[in-house]
């Protein structure tokens, strides 16, 4: 997958950047698998705002992914590969054996007409594949990885993202997180082989603000710009950088500051991602 630029011919075209989709070979998802998917603009259920500077946005359907995996031992051949607007990669509808289809997250290197399957036993170390830790050897890169056995994938889902597999100790697996993260993970758990696709997510350049609106982001307004009513950074003669460190609009710090309160999960961290 590519990144292609386009001709200068307005100053928001001069920076703007798309990807070439030379991999996707479908415009129209399949039917059975997609549901309305409705707006809620960043508001709760009393209507009022939770999130800041959500809002607009183009109209989505949502596409129903299999991320349990959980159709087991029957192989399943990649029939299209497809754009998804509620995700940064890729996704791959798959017809099983027994007819039936389902769609994944496509991983780097997959293609159409191949081959994949889910078992609970030891199969080939190839992209899509998914199997318990426990059978994929030390040092393979995976995504879609589980946090409990059963639940579905939890982790290293987005374009380009993988985790790899360190060590094997005991009953539990040494997983590198892309935050670069280490985390115990039960063999039991199931992961797909291979890294996510569309690498160059990352890469692209959106050009303008409209680009932004199209995917729900309302323009962002710094703290500085704002009054001292409305923010702690607000107010000043001239320009001021805050006077103070980082902090949101009600007064919590921000950049650096340590919201993890899950105890129950903590022993199972061995080392915390890197800054």
């Amino acid at each position: 997958m590519g990144i292609k630029t386009y001709r200068p011919t307005t100053s928001s075209l001069r920076q703007r950047s798309a990807l070439d989709f030379e991999e996707i070979n479908t415009d129209n998802p399949y039917k059975p698998l997609v549901k309305p998917l409705k707006k809620f603009g960043g508001r709760n259920s009393r209507g009022h705002i939770s999130i800041r500077y959500h809002g607009g946005g183009h109209k989505r359907q949502y596409r129903m992914i299999d991320f349990q995996r959980d159709k087991f031992d029957i192989p399943g051949e990649v029939e299209t590969i497809e754009y998804d607007p509620n995700r940064s990669a890729f996704i791959s509808l798959v017809k099983y054996k027994d007819g039936e289809r389902r769609y994944i997250l496509t991983p780097k290197k997959l293609n159409i007409g191949e081959r994949v399957v889910s078992s609970n036993n030891q199969v080939d170390i190839l992209p899509g594949n998914s199997m318990p830790l426990r059978y994929i050897p030390v040092g393979t890169l995976v995504h879609n990885v589980e946090l409990r056995k059963g639940k579905g994938g939890q982790m290293a889902k987005s374009a380009g993202a993988g985790a790899q597999i360190l060590a094997k100790e005991g009953k539990y697996a040494h997983v590198r997180l892309p935050s670069s993260e280490i985390r115990f993970v039960h063999l039991d758990c199931r992961a797909t082989i291979g890294r996510v696709s569309n690498v160059n997510h990352q890469n692209i350049m959106g050009g303008k603000a409209g680009r932004s609106r199209w995917k729900r982001r309302r323009p962002h307004v710094r703290g500085s710009a704002m009054n001292p009513i409305d923010h702690p950074h607000g107010g000043g003669e001239g320009r001021a950088k805050g006077g103070r460190n980082p902090v949101s609009p009600w007064g919590k710090p921000t950049k650096g500051y340590k919201t993890r309160k899950n105890k129950r999960t903590q022993p199972y961290i061995v080392r915390r991602r890197s800054k």
